[in-house]
C-alpha cells in the first residue's frame, strides 16, 4: 500500500493497481453453505457500480449520511467502500431517520426499522451470488436489480476530503485518513503482518474491531480476509479445515 494513501477508497484503487488478480475478500456463511471469493478486481468492480448507483441514481453527495443495515458480509463491504468512494457518511447500525438513504438487510426488523428514512431505501436479499428477492419489499429498490447495470468505473463528481467523516460504528465518528492510519496502526494487533497476510474474521461489522479485523486492516496492509457469518454453527474440525484449506494466518472471533 502507497503512504500517500489518505481515505479507504485510495487503499483500494492501490490494491487494483498492484495486484488486481488476488483475493481480497472470501465470504462464507455456515448457516447456507454459500462461500463467494472475490478478487482485489472484482470487489473493486462491485464497489465501482454501486458508487455510480449512490452518486448518479440516489443523488447523494459528499456529507450525506447512509445508514447501512446490515451484518458483516461481503455486500456490506462492498457498500463501506461504495460510500467512501463517492465521500458520503457510512453509518453503521445508524438511525434510519437520521440518514439520507438507508440500506437494509432482508430480515423484518431491519427493513421495518429502515421504514423512517425519509429519503431512497435500498434492500438486500443477501442471497447466494447476489440473487434477487423473490418479492422485493415494498418501498424498497433491490440492490441487485439495480446494481447491475450501473458502470463499472468510477470518477467522483468532487474529491473526496480525507479529513472530512466517512464512517460511524458504534457511536465513533471517523474521517477517511483516522480508518485509514487506525488500520495501519492496529494491523499487527489482529495479526496482519503485512501483503500475503490471510485473515479469518466471524466478528460483526457492528464495531470498529469487527471492521477493521474484516475489511480495513486487510486492506491497509496488502493482505485479505476470509469473512465469516453464523461462524458460530461451524464446528471447531469444520473451522480447522477452513483454517488450512484458506491458508488463514491469523483469526479474529
Amino acid at each position: 500500500m502507497n503512504a500517500t494513501d489518505r481515505t479507504p477508497a485510495d487503499l483500494l484503487s492501490s490494491a487494483l493497481a498492484a495486484d488486481p488478480g488476488r483475493p481480497l475478500v472470501t465470504f462464507y456463511d455456515d448457516a447456507t453453505g454459500e462461500r463467494v471469493e472475490l478478487s482485489v478486481a472484482t470487489f473493486a468492480n462491485w464497489v465501482a457500480k454501486t458508487a455510480n448507483l449512490l452518486q448518479d441514481e440516489l443523488s447523494v453527495e459528499p456529507g450525506d449520511r447512509v445508514a447501512l443495515l446490515l451484518p458483516a458480509h461481503w455486500q456490506t463491504a462492498v457498500w463501506l467502500l461504495a460510500c467512501a468512494s463517492v465521500g458520503v457518511v457510512a453509518d453503521m447500525a445508524g438511525e434510519p431517520a437520521a440518514a439520507d438513504v438507508v440500506v437494509s438487510g432482508p430480515d423484518p426488523e431491519s427493513l421495518e426499522a429502515a421504514r423512517a428514512c425519509r429519503g431512497a431505501r435500498i434492500a438486500l436479499a443477501l442471497r447466494p451470488l447476489g440473487g434477487r428477492f423473490p418479492q422485493v419489499p415494498e418501498g424498497f429498490a433491490d440492490y441487485a436489480v439495480e446494481v447491475p447495470g450501473q458502470g463499472d468505473r468510477f470518477a467522483p463528481y468532487a474529491p473526496v476530503d480525507p479529513d472530512e467523516p466517512a464512517l460511524i460504528v458504534a457511536g465513533r465518528e471517523f474521517s477517511g485518513a483516522e480508518v485509514v492510519e487506525r488500520a495501519r496502526a492496529e494491523a499487527s494487533e489482529v495479526g496482519l503482518t503485512g501483503p500475503g497476510t490471510r485473515i479469518l474474521s466471524g466478528l460483526p461489522y457492528d464495531t470498529w474491531e469487527g471492521l477493521n479485523a474484516g475489511l480495513y486492516g486487510p486492506l491497509a496492509t496488502g493482505g485479505s480476509v476470509v469473512l465469516c457469518r453464523h461462524l458460530e454453527r461451524a464446528g471447531q474440525e469444520t473451522l480447522d479445515q477452513r483454517i488450512e484449506t484458506e491458508r488463514v494466518s491469523a483469526t479474529a472471533r
